[in-house]
């Protein structure tokens, strides 16, 4: 989450007026995140998170997220759908963004996860994929294998300001998971980005899934990988955590199930999400100007991410 377009308070008010939700109150932006535009908005009537869609979430993706979203509360997860206005319409336009009203959820996202906390979200992410298995409408990840090649190039020798020879390290690093990255695993509808600040908790307790604008149809496991690299790791991508990631593997397992296959394909997927991971924090390193309102990520965190796993294949044993 992050502020990038500015809502006068009159926009906002008349926006609300399109709904069934009270009078506004107050309208507090959210500055955490790197994606799209949000504040915290309260009515006399309940608290909302208000979302502008910036660049980097395509219009036209709006619906599959919509419907995701809507699909796994029917089934009754935790999970914040938009709010239809009086005209049953869910996406509106607002400073020229696309726009969307979304329930708000309780709880708080953990910084440094216990190993209780990591077995919760794993099962919590294990019901999600459960509820998804009917689940028909389809995405193409747009941060999928296909795309970390491209991306690699367009960041070129600039990766070398990063760190010296980051450029061959991930060129080689890139070629051996291209060239053993599994076929015929389990696909389906993932989440592809369910770090710990995308759940929210209260004590041990999973209240609600966030955050899903990297949603996509992709390895099912893929989305087991991207967890272990996001939990496991502290924000520095080093001293990797054992029970936490034991206990995380625990819990998807206990709720969904992993299959030989997948539980083998593991390794190499986590060193792909380190790449793709590292590939776009490089990107936005790269690129993001020095007074941006949000901070930059550490690309060598994921880096160190994945050194550690390339060391460690038996993680997922």
């Amino acid at each position: 989450m992050a502020v990038y377009t500015h809502v006068s308070a009159e926009a906002l008010a008349a926006f609300l007026h399109r709904y069934d939700v009270g009078a506004l109150v107050s309208v507090k932006g959210i500055a955490e995140g790197v994606e799209n535009s949000n504040y915290l908005v309260d009515t006399d009537a309940a608290r909302f998170i208000l979302t502008l869609y910036e660049k980097r979430v395509a219009a036209d993706d709006l619906p599959f997220f919509m419907a995701l979203l809507d699909h796994l509360a029917a089934r009754g997860l935790a999970v914040p759908p938009a709010i239809s206005d009086r005209d049953g319409a869910v996406i509106q336009t607002l400073e020229g963004r696309p726009a969307c009203l979304i329930r708000f959820l309780p709880g708080v996202s953990v910084s440094h996860p216990t190993p209780a906390q990591a077995q919760a979200a794993a099962a919590a992410m294990g019901d999600m994929h459960a509820a998804l298995a009917d689940f028909r409408r389809t995405r193409v990840n747009s941060m999928g294998i296909a795309t970390w090649r491209p991306l690699l190039d367009k960041c070129g020798r600039d990766l070398d300001t990063i760190r010296p020879g980051l450029f061959d390290r991930i060129d080689t690093a890139l070629a051996t998971v291209e060239q053993a990255w599994p076929l015929g695993l389990p696909v389906s509808a993932i989440h592809a980005d369910l770090f710990p600040d995308n759940v929210l908790m209260h004590g041990d307790s999973v209240t609600g899934l966030i955050d899903f604008y990297f949603a996509c149809t992709d390895v099912r496991a893929y989305d087991v990988a991207v967890m272990h690299s996001a939990w496991t790791f502290d924000a520095r991508g080093e001293n990797p955590d054992a029970a936490v990631g034991a206990a995380l593997l625990a819990g998807y397992t206990a709720a969904f199930g992993l299959s030989d296959a997948e539980r083998a394909a593991l390794p190499l997927l986590a060193r792909g999400a380190c790449i793709r991971f590292l590939l776009s924090r490089a990107w936005d390193w790269l690129h993001t100007p020095a007074d941006a309102l949000v901070m930059r990520k550490d690309p060598l965190a994921y880096l160190r991410r994945l050194d550690w796993y390339e060391a460690h294949p038996e993680a997922f044993a």
